[in-house]
């Protein structure tokens, strides 16, 4: 049972866990051993309440396919059951990241001071510009 918050929580049967051999160095223990663990979590199907799937299912995340499917790849640690805890953990944080409401951004005026040291700059410029014209004899 993989707890998300005191009232919501995932079974271990809708977690799908594999293991699979690394990437990388580890000598002679990456290629005898599979330590590196796929986690697939289907989002659709899963007893997750329903804004939480929503909310899933609209974020922009590269690892939630085009199914609704969650698919982590840990392979930072030698053993694999510290993989195991680390790909937990990973998909603990996305649903929990997933119900963070961001909040709404409230649209703001430039001061008058800014606005005036604007205006300021671009007449500035625009006589020095005028100075670089062609002199005329009157």
């Amino acid at each position: 049972m993989l707890q998300i918050s005191n009232s919501v929580s995932i079974p271990e049967h809708e977690i799908e866990m594999s293991a699979v051999r690394s990437q990388g160095a580890g000598g002679q223990n990456v290629n005898k051993v599979a330590t590196a663990i796929h986690l697939r979590f289907d989002i659709v199907a899963s007893s997750l309440p329903d804004r939480y799937k929503e909310r899933l299912l609209a974020l922009s995340d590269q690892r939630i396919t085009k199914d609704g499917v969650i698919v982590i790849k840990s392979q930072e640690h030698r053993s694999q059951e510290q993989n195991r805890e680390e790909a937990l953990q990973r998909l603990r944080e996305l649903i929990r990241s997933a119900m963070v409401v961001p909040k709404p951004r409230k649209p703001s005026k430039p001061t008058r001071s800014s606005q005036r040291k604007r205006l300021d700059s671009k007449t500035k410029r625009s006589q020095i510009k005028t100075l670089r014209g062609k002199v005329t004899d009157e």
